[in-house]
């Protein structure tokens, strides 16, 4: 495989890999590209503003989740009728799972794609001190082609002259500048920015100003030729085909502005493993699709839309009963809190003896976990890679059969999630394409619950 590629990093977070990130997106399709947009990480919302920048699904690349040698071929997959890629990094460029030498982090991911990369510098307070910067960086792991820089947050044309010296000094092209700019910020809270789903026109009037800002201060050109470096990548493009069962049972996925928070490569597993995949919006929604025998409430952000969500009182109902009825659920993050009995004092589904609301303390990080109980998609002992990511908790009010075992990084045992009747609930966020037969065993549940469905 040979679609050129290039990563965009940063030294840290903060230093504005979004917006630079999505706006050569934008700007290179405004130029006649058909480009790729790619997330390190498990970053929910990010992708979602590089599909509206791009046209097309952003994915996510996540060796901790899947494993390093599915990285590339996920990669070929998500490229395919690309002639460019665009990878956005996570945090620092070196900065990767805690406790281990960078894996997982931008530089990793960048050195399994063989693509070059392009930091993005916060030029604040910065002068002729960028040139050790950049030379600390390109020098710190000859492994990791540090290609060029993109200086953001830039103040005058003088302040512009000193930074783009101190790159020469470094023997680093300055690729281009981006000036700061009110235009470019995008609202946030308190898991980060307003997905792109819930800003509406807000959220494509940031996409356009960022692409008008890379378009006017990057020089797209010589980006390009530096994506046009990337090594050959040896891959044959990931398939979601996987074993079909007979019967394509429906099984409905949550979407809408709630639950926003999914890999796309989940969907295009469900199809290939026999389901007809359906979206149902429960904020807006009043009924399950007909026929569906199967349920999928991704992660999102419900405790945003919580009076909205408990005001859809016909779909809470069906969502009770349906999974009375013994019909597979698998909620994750968002999903959990919407199955709780009440989020923040509000009604939910009441499918999970437990409440949820919101908490001062931010949970996150890579978790190593075991199946606890047997479900619709694992059994136990089977071991995943998650993610956690929220800030709020949810407390079951009576003895419940947990989702997972795992320990904290002080070695204590943690117990989590609910497997209760046919659904699998939790604040783990898991890869599809690390757990294939997961998915598969999840369609095979739903077909064979589709004829008491019809009944």
């Amino acid at each position: 495989m040979v679609t050129p590629r290039v990563v965009v990093a940063a030294p840290s977070s903060g230093s504005g890999k979004t917006t630079v990130a999505t706006g050569l997106v934008a700007a290179l399709r405004r130029h006649g590209h058909a480009v790729a947009p790619f997330k390190v990480g498990p970053d929910y919302i990010d992708p979602g503003y590089h599909a509206l920048a791009a046209g097309r699904p952003g994915r996510n690349l996540d060796p901790v989740l899947v494993g390093e040698d599915p990285l590339a071929p996920l990669f070929a997959h998500g490229a395919r009728g690309s002639d460019i890629a665009v990878v956005e990094g996570v945090m620092g460029l070196f900065d990767g799972r805690l406790g281990t030498a960078g894996f997982g982090s931008t530089a990793h991911v960048a050195t399994l794609l063989g693509a070059p990369v392009v930091l993005v510098v916060d030029a604040r307070g910065q002068g002729r001190s960028l040139a050790a910067l950049l030379h600390g960086f390109r020098g710190f792991d000859p492994s990791v082609r540090l290609a060029g820089v993109i200086l953001n947050y830039v103040g005058s044309p003088h302040h512009e002259q000193v930074l783009r010296e101190a790159g020469d000094e470094a023997g680093l092209p300055v690729l281009g500048v981006v000036h700061r700019d009110a235009a470019l910020d995008v609202p946030s809270r308190h898991l980060g920015l307003v997905t792109a789903a819930e800003g509406g026109a807000a959220a494509r009037s940031a996409v356009d100003a960022m692409a008008d800002a890379v378009a006017a201060g990057v020089d797209l050109d010589a980006v390009i030729r530096v994506a046009r470096t990337a090594a050959p990548l040896d891959a044959r493009p990931w398939e979601p085909a996987i074993e079909v069962v007979p019967e394509r049972p429906v099984v409905a996925v949550a979407g809408g502005p709630a639950f926003t928070f999914g890999y796309a490569e989940h969907v295009e597993i469900l199809s290939a493993a026999g389901a007809q995949v359906v979206t149902v919006d429960p904020l807006r929604d009043e009924r399950l699709p007909e026929g569906a025998a199967g349920l999928v409430l991704p992660g999102g952000f419900p405790e945003q839309h919580a009076a909205e969500l408990a005001g859809n009182a016909p779909l809470r109902a069906e969502v009770a009963a349906f999974a009375t009825a013994g019909y597979p659920v698998h909620a994750e993050c968002g999903g959990l809190l919407y199955l709780a009995r009440e989020l923040d004092g509000q009604p939910m589904c009441g499918v999970l003896d437990a409440t949820a609301r919101m908490s001062e303390r931010l949970t996150l990080g890579y978790r190593d976990a075991v199946a606890a109980t047997e479900s619709a998609l694992f059994l136990p002992g089977e071991r995943v890679s998650g993610h956690e990511f929220h800030r709020t908790v949810v407390r079951p009010d009576h003895g419940v059969s947990p989702a997972w075992h795992w320990r904290d990084r002080a070695g204590r045992p943690v117990t989590e999630g609910f497997v209760h009747g046919g659904v699998h609930a939790s604040y783990l966020h898991t890869h599809p394409a690390a757990r294939p037969e997961a998915v598969a065993r999840f369609v095979a549940r739903c077909a064979a619950a589709v004829p008491a469905r019809r009944g």
